[in-house]
């Protein structure tokens, strides 16, 4: 897409080139990022559950957690190899980047457990009466 700014880079706008880029993103993130990927495994078999029980809240309230907690972990993956890229010796400063970035993830990480533990529990009850 062309930078309005810099004028750089193609002319046009592709959606359809968008949404290739996003799904490649997203593939490449669960095929070689472990957390990315059993957070998303584990979430769609709760949407699932949610979805035959038709559990219209909770399936929306956990779409919404996993999509946060997959951001803030494709977005910690993202900013890690860029300062690995950036920076192959070990640097104080690029420590406290990556830190502040794990720490990132890892609110968005304790938001989605809770909040995927209160969803098995109610839904286990659902499930034995």
């Amino acid at each position: 897409m062309r930078n309005k700014f810099l004028g750089t880079g193609e002319k046009g706008y592709h959606p359809i080139h968008k949404i290739k880029i996003c799904l490649s993103g997203l593939r490449y993130a669960v095929r070689y990022d472990f957390s990315v990927a059993y957070k998303m495994y584990l979430s769609i078999i709760t949407l699932l559950i949610c979805f035959l029980l038709r559990q219209w809240v909770d399936f929306l309230l956990i779409m919404a957690a996993t999509a946060l907690v997959l951001i803030a972990e494709m977005f910690n993956s993202a900013i890690e190899a860029l300062c690995d890229f950036v920076e192959t010796k070990e640097n104080h400063k690029i420590k406290v980047i990556k830190d502040i970035s794990a720490a990132a993830a890892g609110i968005s990480i304790l938001l989605w457990a809770v909040i995927l533990l209160v969803e098995f529990s109610h839904l286990w009850q659902i499930m034995r009466t």
